[in-house]
């Protein structure tokens, strides 16, 4: 089996690779997202904080 063989698995390898690629882009998007809210849930909170300390 070469490689071309491989990556075109058996005429497939459309679909394949474009599921491949799709599954990976949610998973980082399962990652990344919480973790930006996160970051924005934080300085929002600083940013009540000092005002409530300010007023």
């Amino acid at each position: 089996m070469t490689f071309a063989e491989f990556i075109d698995m058996g005429g497939y390898g459309t679909y394949v690779w474009s599921s491949y690629g799709i599954a990976l882009v949610v998973l980082a998007a399962n990652v990344v997202v919480p973790l930006l809210n996160a970051r924005k849930q934080k300085r929002e909170l600083a940013g009540k904080l000092r005002r409530m300390e300010n007023s």
